[in-house]
């Protein structure tokens, strides 16, 4: 896996939808480090929002996360991944469709590879229902502005976070309890 020696710490990049979902899951379990929302897989150098929400620049919304192999290891983050957001619609996660929308993991190595390989077909079998999810390369990560991190836990009361996100967190931490921070 992709472990820095000096801070003991792995990387994965994850596109499951919109990325203030991913961000307020993955902000909640537990050897999760940072969480950092961004772009990634596209062919424009320092992509912004509304570059990427046209579609035009074939960036993925990605969080990037930093966590400790010791407290959580690559595939349960993956598994949350999988159970946090449907990867069998293409370029879209209920009413936001775009291709910045697509299910996609940006693996950083080839174990990573092989780990998400693995893990989709077990996701797969178990919905019964093709998985679309890209499997990318390590490509360059485009961090989003500042106003898209820890999205969630600043505006808890805005809509899309109260319709989209709260129940996705509730379904989270309901399934994944032993794991949160």
């Amino acid at each position: 896996m992709s472990v820095n020696p000096e801070t003991s710490t792995e990387t994965a990049v994850l596109g499951g939808g919109c990325f203030w979902c991913t961000d307020a899951v993955f902000q909640g379990v537990r050897g999760v480090k940072s969480v950092v929302p961004g772009y990634s897989g596209g062919h424009v150098d320092r992509p912004d929002y509304r570059d990427v929400c046209s579609g035009e620049t074939g960036h993925v919304e990605v969080v990037k996360v930093e966590f400790d192999p010791q407290v959580v290891d690559y595939t349960t983050i993956l598994e949350i991944f999988f159970a946090t957001h449907d990867p069998t619609t293409p370029n879209r996660q209920g009413a936001d469709v775009g291709t910045q929308y697509a299910s996609a993991i940006f693996c950083q190595n080839p174990e990573q590879r092989e780990a998400a390989e693995r893990v989709m077909a077990q996701v797969q079998q178990q919905l019964g229902r093709r998985v679309v999810t890209h499997l990318y390369g390590n490509e360059t990560f485009w961090p989003a502005e500042t106003e898209h991190h820890d999205y969630y836990a600043r505006n808890p009361g805005q809509g899309y976070c109260r319709v989209v996100i709260e129940p996705k967190l509730a379904k989270f931490r309901q399934r994944y309890r032993e794991l949160l921070k």
